[in-house]
């Protein structure tokens, strides 16, 4: 896979006196903020955010817009702007708007206005979008037609998603590089700014949109209201009489670009993202570790990326809900990190006083607000801070904002699951170390699938030709069956859904099969990426559905914390004892391969040595009934003929992926590597495929480039295509362009045999090409496409540690001998 450094300065014009590296030390590219926009209940624009928070200006007040009858508050940080007046188009139902994209969108409006509008290639101006619901309003709405018997707009149910709100938002502004849903709960902004920030750095971006965004819903009261989270006050993070959160809405946009390119075009750069660090706590469902270990390990690892110490740090933005676990724990991370010496003098405050937790968005906009605090070197307030508190022993700058000390600032934030996640900002001019470049490697994989629970069953139905599923409700399902008892005991399955059982299972066998036993020292540092198309449906289901029908008392406070995506990547951590970096995308079909990309940059950035990388759907009759009324699920019986609609399975695949030093060190067995992959998007408003396949043409370029590699010398394709005709014919154009002069290899497509996976389609593919190359042979292309049109092709190639693609265009493709 391709870097490309630049080079920078090694030492802040701001941190501590300290020695210069060595000339010869690399060092990576800076990554500039150079345009930010937001909306909060402080106002429709970033200013307003940053001007109200240095304030302490409160604006959590009685909520209007949700029904908050029997709840233990009235209040919440709501937006009052009329955020559907931004006047860009995205696919919806006439008469219905989602509320969490139309403040993404109007946030990143006045994050570009500022902007020249040639700042960037469309085809390499990507978006990055986290959030914890997604368009949970529209979700709503489609169940609670489906449960009344109506029948909803199918549009309605193709909004619900990270993957839609994220590809509408990149349509919306003409942008047609990467686009990617980020899901770490309430640590997605800050996650989707790390992931934003190594798109940059490793070249597959010019510039990023990134942020997050969140809207409220009943739903979303009505689940923190049953864990009893809910402050009766506007929250008062770290004082000793707070009573617990409040909860905000709003959205925080940022425009990221190389530093290089900054300066080029006489940018103005607020701040520069210097590192940023991840961590599982693999604790509980919705508590952090008491001793705050999970946030201590992200801090540490963001000031690791950043290329700083901790006596650097001038300011905090903490995480700072408000609750009794959270509020001590992050300070004892804090003081841990810092020391007892600069703990007492160094401030740290919370934004969420102020506008209220924004969940999925809380991250990006606490970026924003940092990196003003930043730039302009003044600590805003944690407003109504007003009585210290033992277990939270440090400087939370009561009263007015005040002057810091010249330094970089650090932004945290945690969320359910246990994921973690820690931002380092510094002033611009500064460079962060290049960690040292290494191939990535797969030592481990696992399927639980219909057609097979290992490789060798799943390979031979593929090539017997074995239709897995039956006709059910007028569409053919394919279901898993599978015995968790190996992995998980009936009381570790007490309150977890099939999604996260599934999960667990599945990459329980493969961290097994790479040689790395479960619960072990060996596995505690391994990292934890998830991905999942449809998310955790099941759970939303149960806690929704009896909402709907009598209100906040039927809220089941046992079922709620399985409504965030990345739950299942919590249950994999927390019973395989993995602590190392988590990250958890929701990228629709495109899923699988986005995860395997994410997991392959985390380890080229040296955020992990080793990542266990899961993708895992399930089929619920909402999830059938939604592709059913979309026109994409087949009805048609086993071996009945194809139909131009596609078999929707379910099931779950798990990846091991390593430095290759890491795994060879350790003696594990390599099952093949990683050369490189590419993204596209066709950014369709209607959200669809370009029938030409221009995307999927350009992701499949932008693989063999960072790959390194000639059309010619692949051995093989293996297709997106699942029997959906558009789709399908979509790709066979572009791969008619992409082979015109060099003949097109065998092409494989197995999904059109053993079902679409949804989301873990791409993670099957793979495991099968891998199986496939297991002797050596031809590198070759995993392809993958969402429904909304975005693509992801990974180039794959055999297990041989000898063969060098790079150095040597004249070897032989079919080397059977290998081991």
């Amino acid at each position: 896979m391709n870097s490309d450094p630049a080079p920078g300065r090694t030492a802040d014009d701001h941190a501590e006196p300290q020695a210069p590296a060595p000339a010869e030390q690399p060092r990576a590219p800076g990554v500039a903020i150079v345009g930010v926009g937001a909306v909060t209940a402080l106002g429709p624009t970033a200013r307003d955010l940053w001007q109200g928070a240095r304030a302490g200006r409160v604006e959590i007040r009685p909520v209007q817009g949700v029904d908050m009858s029997g709840l233990d508050t009235k209040l919440g940080g709501e937006v009052d702007t009329p955020v559907h007046r931004h006047g860009r188009a995205y696919r919806r139902p006439a008469q219905f708007r989602e509320r969490a994209l139309d403040l993404a969108i109007v946030a990143a409006e006045e994050a570009l206005s500022a902007l020249p509008p040639d700042l960037a290639d469309p085809e390499h101006f990507a978006v990055v979008l986290g959030t914890c619901n997604g368009g949970l309003r529209s979700a709503r709405e489609w169940m609670r037609a489906v449960h009344a018997g109506e029948a909803p707009d199918p549009l309605l149910a193709q909004m619900v998603t990270p993957q839609a709100l994220a590809e509408s938002v990149a349509a919306a502004f003409g942008l047609r590089g990467a686009v990617l849903g980020v899901n770490t709960a309430c640590a997605s902004g800050s996650t989707a700014i790390g992931l934003a920030a190594d798109l940059l750095r490793h070249g597959r971006a010019e510039a990023v949109l990134v942020g997050g965004t969140d809207a409220f819903c009943d739903v979303i009261f009505a689940g923190f209201n049953a864990l009893q989270a809910l402050a009766a006050q506007p929250a008062r993070p770290y004082s000793a009489d707070r009573e617990g959160l409040s909860l905000g809405e709003g959205s925080g946009m940022l425009v990221l670009v190389r530093s290089d390119l900054a300066e080029r075009r006489g940018l103005r750069t607020l701040t520069e993202v210097a590192g940023y660090g991840l961590s599982a706590d693999g604790f509980h469902a919705t508590a952090p570790h008491p001793e705050g270990e999970g946030a201590e390990a992200a801090i540490r690892a963001a000031l690791r990326h950043a290329g700083v110490a901790a006596r650097d740090i001038a300011y905090v933005n903490g995480h700072g809900t408000g609750t009794a676990k959270n509020d001590p724990a992050e300070s004892r991370a804090l003081l841990r990190v810092l020391g007892p010496e600069r703990a007492g003098r160094t401030p740290v405050s919370s934004t969420k006083a102020t506008i209220g937790h924004l969940l999925g968005a809380a991250g990006a906009v606490e970026a924003i607000v940092t990196a003003h605090a930043l730039a302009e070197q003044v600590a805003p307030p944690t407003a109504g801070y007003t009585t210290p508190d033992p277990d939270c022993p440090l400087d939370y700058v009561p009263g007015d904002a005040r002057p810091m000390a010249p330094g970089v600032a650090v932004s945290t934030n945690f969320g359910f699951g246990g994921a973690n996640a820690a931002l380092v900002l510094a002033p611009r001019g500064h460079r962060p170390p290049l960690p040292l470049l290494d191939d990535i490697v797969v030592t481990g994989v696992a399927v639980t699938m219909p057609s097979g629970n290992d490789v060798a069953a799943l390979w031979a139905a593929y090539e017997q030709g074995s239709e897995p599923g039956a006709v059910e409700d007028g569409m053919r399902l394919a279901r898993v069956d599978f015995d968790p008892e190996p992995h998980l005991n009936r009381r570790d399955r007490r309150r977890m859904d099939r999604l996260g059982i599934l999960s667990v299972v599945t990459a329980a066998k493969a961290l097994t099969a790479a040689g790395l036993e479960p619960d072990s020292a060996a596995a505690r540092p391994v990292g934890v990426v998830f991905g999942t198309g449809t998310g955790p449906s099941e759970a939303l289901e149960r806690f929704t559905l009896p909402v709907l029908d009598d209100g906040v008392r039927a809220a089941d406070p046992s079922v709620f914390p399985n409504t965030v995506y990345n739950q299942a990547a919590g249950q994999i951590a927390l019973h395989l004892g993995l602590r190392g970096p988590t990250s958890t995308l929701s990228v629709g079909h495109a899923t699988g391969a986005a995860v395997v990309g994410h997991s392959a940059d985390l380890l080229a950035a040296g955020h992990a040595d080793a990542v266990l990388c899961t993708v895992t759907d399930t089929l619920t009759p909402y999830v059938a009934r939604a592709y059913a009324d979309a026109g994409a699920a087949s009805p048609r019986a086993v071996g009945a003929p194809p139909d131009g609609r596609f078999v929707l399975a379910e099931g779950s695949v798990a990846l091991v992926f390593e430095r290759r030093s890491a795994a060879l060190a350790r003696g594990a067995h390599v099952l093949g590597s990683i050369l490189g992959y590419g993204m596209a998007s066709d950014a369709s408003k209607a959200r669809l495929w370009d029938p030409r396949g221009r995307g999927l043409e350009r992701a499949m370029r932008a693989a063999l480039h960072d790959a390194s590699l000639d059309a010619a010398e692949l051995g093989g394709v293996w297709l997106a295509a699942a029997g959906l005709d558009a789709a399908d014919r979509a790709e066979s154009a572009a791969l008619d362009r992409l082979f015109a002069d060099a003949g097109t290899p065998p092409l494989h497509g197995p999904k059109r045999v053993l079902g679409e996976p949804m989301g873990a389609g791409a993670a099957l593919t793979l495991a099968l090409a891998l199986h496939h190359v297991r002797r050596g042979g031809a590198p070759a292309l995993v392809n993958s496409s969402s429904l909304g049109g975005t693509h992801i092709s990974i180039a794959v190639q055999g297990p041989d540690p000898d063969h060098n693609h790079h150095q040597d265009n004249d070897h032989d493709h079919d080397h059977e001998g290998r081991a």
